[in-house]
Formats: C-alpha cells, sequence, structure tokens
C-alpha cells in the first residue's frame, strides 16, 4: 500500500510524548520528515525521534516553548533548514489546570490562554509563512472540553472553546490560498500526563467509560490516526471542521 505522506514536511508541537509523539510516528509512517517539537522533555523527543528513524522515517527534534514568539520562529526557521517548505503544522503544544472558581487567577488563565491559544495562533502564522505554493494543512488539537461541561475547568474549556473558533475562522480566512485548517477534539486519552495527574486509575476515569458508548477511554493511536486523515489528501476538501473522538461520549 502507498504511503499518503511521501515528500511531506511536518511539524508536531508538543511531540516529545502523548498524542503529539503518537502522531509524529505515525506521520513519518506515511512518509512525512517530521519536526519533533518539545519545550522541556528532550529525552521523550530523542526518543520519538530514535523510534522514527529505526524504521527508516526521517525525523529532528527541535526545543521551542511555543508561548514565545521568538522561540516559534526559531522553530519554523530550523524545520525548514533541515526539510525545506513546510506541508504540515499539528498545533499540539497545549496545557491543562483545573481548579475551583474561587481559585482562579490571572497567572491561570494567562499560563493557559498563551500557550493554547495564542501560541496556536503564532505557531499558525509562521507556518502560514513557509508552507510552499501548493499550500499547507493546519491541524489543531482541540478537546471534547469545549463543548463538555466539565466542572472546575472553565479556563481551560475556554481556551479549547477558542481553539474550535480560531479553527473556523482560519480555514475561512486561509482556505482561497489553499490551506485547510481542522481540528481534532479527543476525549479522555491514556497519556503520561493522564497517569501522572492520577487520572489514569481514577474513579473520573470509570465515570467517563461508564457514559462512553464504546466503553473505553482513548488511546494515543487513535488520535493520531485521525490526524494522519486530517493530513492528506483523504480529506482534501474538508476544512473548518471539529472532529470529535471521544468513542461517543457526549
Amino acid at each position: 500500500m502507498s504511503k499518503k505522506l511521501v515528500g511531506k514536511v511536518a511539524v508536531v508541537t508538543g511531540a516529545s510524548k502523548g498524542i503529539g509523539a503518537s502522531i509524529a510516528k505515525h506521520l513519518a509512517d506515511e512518509g512525512a520528515a517530521v519536526v519533533v517539537n518539545y519545550s522541556s522533555s528532550r529525552d521523550g523527543a530523542d526518543r520519538v525521534v530514535a523510534e522514527i528513524t529505526k524504521n527508516g522515517g526521517k525525523a529532528l527534534a527541535v526545543q521551542a516553548n511555543v508561548a514565545k514568539e521568538a522561540e516559534i520562529r526559531r522553530l519554523f526557521a530550523e524545520a525548514r533548514e533541515a526539510f525545506g517548505p513546510l506541508d504540515i503544522l499539528v498545533n499540539n503544544a497545549g496545557i491543562y489546570e483545573f481548579s475551583p472558581l474561587e481559585n482562579v487567577t490571572a497567572e491561570h488563565f494567562h499560563k493557559q490562554f498563551d500557550l493554547n491559544v495564542l501560541g496556536l495562533i503564532f505557531a499558525s502564522q509562521e507556518a502560514v509563512k513557509h508552507f510552499g505554493p501548493d499550500g499547507g494543512n493546519i491541524i489543531n488539537i482541540s478537546s471534547m472540553v469545549s463543548t463538555a461541561a466539565v466542572p472546575n475547568a472553565a479556563v481551560y474549556s475556554a481556551t479549547k472553546g477558542a481553539v474550535d473558533a480560531v479553527t473556523r475562522s482560519l480555514a475561512a480566512e486561509l482556505g482561497p490560498r489553499k490551506i485547510r485548517v481542522n481540528a481534532i477534539n479527543p476525549g479522555m486519552v491514556e497519556t503520561e500526563g493522564v497517569h501522572s495527574a492520577g487520572i489514569a486509575e481514577s474513579d473520573f476515569r470509570k465515570q467517563i467509560e461508564s457514559q462512553t458508548p464504546l466503553g473505553r477511554i482513548g488511546q494515543p493511536h487513535d488520535i493520531a490516526s485521525a490526524a494522519v486523515f486530517l493530513a492528506s489528501n483523504d480529506s482534501g476538501w474538508i476544512t473548518g471542521e471539529t472532529l470529535r473522538i471521544a468513542g461517543g461520549y457526549r
């Protein structure tokens, strides 16, 4: 079977672990050269690159905090230097902090909005400069909390509601330039972050699973295969959409 992304160049932000790492590996498996961005987890990013190259793929780890404009510019400059013009950006880097309303602070708000929304916008802005004449593809990793009511997540949910809105707006704005923009809205996915937050073995997980028609939480590959679809010509007439991947959870 022919690979779907041969000759393509992709940047995946926050790709040292979890969903981002799985997306990077899946894009590489389909033939894309992948820039594995990380903010602090150098070891994780190096492991992802090593796995891709061991399987015959092309990948490079590049450190950059995508909440910072200057670092975003450097990330895309290094990507271009390594692999040439860009075709795919996956805006996966994000942070979540839960807090009851009475504990919300300006710092709690800005920490999440600066990365989840402003960083995503700046990364998209920079990616557009590096796309070739054939256009490009932006995939934003949002969350089901953009529409599901989750207590203690007012700020995090607000960032993901903003990501959905940005996705629709940029799709309308960039479509004439042959740039597609879509979002994936995962449900709960079993990642390192979910384990370290103590959610993986929690009653909250059991509650989600009991309300999920398919009876389980997600795995990173559940999201990564959808990212491949949105990055490829298989979805060539799809833009401005939010694809909810949550096992039927509402």
